[in-house]
């Protein structure tokens, strides 16, 4: 396994996906990984909203809700940003929730 670029526009870059952390994503939510990895692209190409993690101050929760998972889903990716002389945008974790947790809304789609 290699690290996984995705395409996210809201973030004008890419987001990466280390082995490491797809590697606890598929342990720690087998519902997700391997079988709903499209759905992790799709989220971050075309969020249905954006939060501030109420946890972590650098890190953001994309979220896209999917009619076809399981009778409806969010899919929530949790991407941290790393400042520094390259900014870097990385996946921390990602799981899919019933309803949304706490974090302030920096951005909803219209």
């Amino acid at each position: 396994m290699e690290t996984a670029y995705f395409d996210c526009p809201y973030l004008h870059g890419e987001v990466e996906l280390t082995a490491e952390r797809e590697q606890h994503i598929a342990r720690r939510h087998p519902d997700l990984l391997p079988e709903y990895r499209q759905q992790i692209t799709d989220t971050l190409l075309e969020p249905d909203q954006v939060r501030r993690s109420a946890r972590f101050q650098n890190a953001r929760l994309f979220t896209r809700w999917f009619d076809t998972i399981r009778r409806g889903k969010f899919v929530v990716v949790v991407v941290i940003t790393d400042s520094g002389e390259a900014e870097r945008h990385w996946i921390i974790t990602a799981y899919m929730a019933r309803k949304l947790s706490k974090g302030e809304v920096e951005w909803q789609k219209s």
